[in-house]
């Protein structure tokens, strides 16, 4: 009893910890994204924030595979377990990455104000006359060859395991004949389940797989499975994909 307690109190003292350096640095980083030109300046700035977050909180942050990542344009796509994936994926992807956000996000005012600040785009899930208008929308930008990063299964659960994948991310690679990296996040939901509002200690790996190139033809369900197995294989997490 006494060790669970003292655990229990060492989590609480690290998550206020967190929450407190996430917002020393957080608040400036919103400030200065408001005045700073440039769409690659507050891109950087925002990359600096978010592994200064890491940093400050001694919390490690391994990242292997930086290399697959193609020069040009490109879709990544993630597994999603955490609140804190968004922040990861900032502190490690090269500043050229806008994220592709479900649009309840808009519904916070200081991340969406940041979000938008970085030429992140919103997609909605429930409309679907909205949802074809943001598709198309995004599709634009891919065939501008810009670089995007998403996390297809849209939502996290508390529930070790990779959900099932919506397809967007993979209509927008086959109809833009951009490559799809897919991208594994270990760690992020021990350190911040859902539901939960205060990070435990814990570290944080980031994998990145082997691109897979997109042949003018490539069936789109193809792809998402292709890029699913890429990322079951080092997650250690069991595939949920067939539920629902």
């Amino acid at each position: 009893m006494p060790e669970r307690f003292f655990r229990r109190l060492g989590h609480g003292a690290f998550g206020a910890w967190f929450t407190a350096a996430f917002l020393a640095v957080a608040l400036p980083v919103v400030g200065l994204a408001a005045l700073l030109p440039g769409l690659h300046r507050r891109r950087r700035l925002v990359r600096s924030g978010a592994a200064a977050c890491f940093a400050l909180t001694a919390t490690r942050l391994k990242v292997s595979g930086l290399h697959h990542l193609p020069d040009g344009g490109c879709i990544v796509v993630a597994n999603h377990a955490s609140y804190l994936d968004g922040i990861v994926l900032t502190a490690v992807l090269p500043p050229r990455f806008g994220f592709v956000i479900k649009r309840e996000m808009t519904r916070v005012p200081l991340a969406h104000f940041l979000l938008r600040r970085i030429g992140s785009e919103f997609v909605e899930r429930f409309d679907a006359h909205r949802s074809a208008n943001d598709a198309r929308r995004i599709l634009r930008r891919a065939r501008d060859r810009a670089s995007l990063a998403f996390f297809p299964e849209g939502t996290f659960r508390r529930e070790p395991g990779l959900r099932r994948f919506h397809p967007g991310a993979f209509v927008t690679a086959t109809r833009s004949g951009l490559p799809v990296v897919p991208v594994v996040i270990r760690g992020s939901r021990a350190m911040l389940p859902a539901e939960e509002w205060l990070p435990r200690p814990g570290t944080i790996e980031v994998i990145i797989q082997p691109a897979l190139p997109v042949p003018p033809d490539e069936p789109v369900r193809s792809l998402l499975q292709a890029s699913r197995q890429s990322i079951l294989s080092e997650l250690d997490e069991p595939d949920l994909g067939s539920r629902g």
